[in-house]
C-alpha cells in the first residue's frame, strides 16, 4: 500500500488539495489544504500522481458511499452491514478502517459536495474510463446489497454516473452487475438472462459477438491493468470478483449453446 505510507508520510498532503483533500484529511484529522499542477501538459504521469489517484479513489469510494446510504433519510444497518463487507474484502488495516468508516459519516451529512468531489475525482482520474467505471460499479453494488434500491439512490446513482460521463444505458447495462458485485462475491448462478445482461449482449448474438464482448469486459476489469491506471491495492480482490462474474457469465452462455448443438 505505498499511497497509504506516502499518505501518512505527510507529502501527498502537500499535492492533494480541494473537496477530496478536505475529506480525506477530516478522517484523518490532518490539514491538507495545498495543492501542485496535477498533470503535465501531455497529462502523463507526474511525479506521486499515481498516488494521487489511489488516495482520490478510497476518498470518493466511501465518502460517495454514506452520502448515497443517506439518500432516503436514513442509513439503514443492511447498509452499514454493506459497506463493512466491502471493507473487508479490501483487508484495511486498523488506520484505513478508521478513515473508510469517518469518510463514509462525513459522506452522510448534510451539504456534502457531491459535484465537486465528482469533479475532482475525474480530473484525478484523468482518461482512465475503465477506473472510473469500477468506481461506479462498486457505488451500485454496494446500495444494491441489501436487495432494495431506494428511488432516491437510483436517481444519486445515475446523477453520479452522468457526471462521470456514462449515458444513460451505459449506466443502466452496470445495474446488471448488481446480482454478483463487488459486494457479494461475483460468482453465484444466475439466470441465463442474466449472463446476456452481464456481457451487455443480446441473446440473438453470434458467438463471435459473445467472444468479443467477452474479451472486452475481461480487458477493462483486468485488475493488474486497474492497478495500475490507479486502483488502491486493497481493491485488487473486488477488481477479481469482477473478473471471475464476466467469465461465468461467459462459460454459462457458451454452455448453453452447446447444449443447443
Amino acid at each position: 500500500m505505498p499511497w497509504w505510507g506516502t499518505l501518512l508520510g505527510g507529502t501527498l498532503g502537500y499535492m492533494f488539495g480541494g473537496p477530496l483533500g478536505a475529506l480525506l484529511g477530516a478522517a484523518l484529522g490532518r490539514n491538507f489544504d495545498r495543492g501542485i499542477k496535477l498533470t503535465d501538459e501531455q497529462g502523463a504521469f507526474g511525479t506521486g500522481q499515481q498516488e494521487r489517484v489511489q488516495a482520490a479513489f478510497f476518498t470518493t469510494t466511501f465518502s460517495v458511499m454514506g452520502h448515497i446510504a443517506k439518500a432516503d433519510g436514513k442509513v439503514t444497518p443492511e447498509e452499514i452491514s454493506a459497506t463493512e463487507s466491502i471493507m473487508g474484502r479490501m483487508q484495511l488495516n486498523a488506520l484505513q478502517r478508521k478513515a473508510a468508516i469517518k469518510l463514509f459519516n462525513e459522506g452522510k451529512k448534510d451539504g456534502f459536495p457531491l459535484h465537486d468531489v465528482l469533479q475532482q475525482f475525474r480530473q484525478e482520474c484523468m482518461r482512465r474510463r475503465n477506473l472510473v467505471q469500477m468506481f461506479l460499479e462498486i457505488q451500485i453494488a454496494t446500495a444494491m446489497a441489501d436487495g432494495h434500491l431506494h428511488t432516491s439512490e437510483k436517481r444519486i446513482l445515475y446523477t453520479i454516473g452522468e457526471q462521470l460521463g456514462f449515458d444513460h444505458a451505459e449506466i443502466e447495462h452496470l445495474f446488471s452487475f448488481s446480482g454478483g458485485g463487488p459486494s457479494s462475491g461475483g460468482t453465484r448462478r444466475a439466470p441465463l438472462s442474466n449472463a446476456y445482461q452481464i456481457l451487455g449482449i443480446e441473446k440473438t448474438a453470434s458467438d463471435a459477438e459473445v467472444k468479443k464482448a467477452y474479451r472486452r469486459l475481461m480487458s477493462q476489469h483486468h485488475p493488474d491493468k486497474l492497478i495500475a491506471k490507479g486502483l488502491p491495492e486493497e481493491m485488487i480482490k473486488l477488481a477479481t470478483e469482477k473478473t471471475q462474474q464476466i467469465k461465468a457469465a461467459y462459460e454459462q452462455i457458451t454452455a448453453s449453446r452447446r447444449h443447443q448443438h
